[in-house]
């Protein structure tokens, strides 16, 4: 099997051991003494799950890996949050959708960082203050 799902080991302090996730599959977990036994028990876990969804005719999650992201997401806020945005925004040559590209960007090997805005300089303690 090619595993592409999306793991990680954190640790439990409730329970005093490393807990396996595996984000395609969050009812999941798998605990053991060090993070390499908790992500080798959860992958197992995960390939057991994988196998009896495929054998009862399930459809197995696709690996996050594997999805097709458009570039889009709404962001749901209180009125009273959007209107106070808006007019700060009226006051900054940046649109909402500039500023959350701003903000989730994280300069990586190979990504550009996102200018926050373009007209003039404007700082993210211009705009959210």
């Amino acid at each position: 099997m090619n595993d592409r799902y999306t793991y990680r080991v954190t640790w439990s302090s409730e329970d005093g051991e490393h807990v396996g996730l595996c984000a395609e599959f969050p009812s999941l977990s798998w605990l053991a003494p060090t993070p390499e036994k908790a992500l080798s028990g959860v992958m197992r876990l995960v390939r057991e799950i994988v196998a009896d969804m495929k054998e009862t005719g399930e459809e197995p999650p696709e690996p996050l890996a594997d999805k097709a992201y458009s570039g889009k997401f709404l962001v749901r806020l209180p009125p009273e949050t959007h209107r106070a945005l808006t007019r700060r925004l009226r006051l900054t040559p940046c649109s909402a959708a500039r500023i959350a590209a701003f903000f989730t960007a994280s300069p990586t090997k190979g990504s550009k960082r996102v200018k926050l805005c373009s007209k003039r300089r404007a700082t993210s303690r211009a705009i959210l203050s």
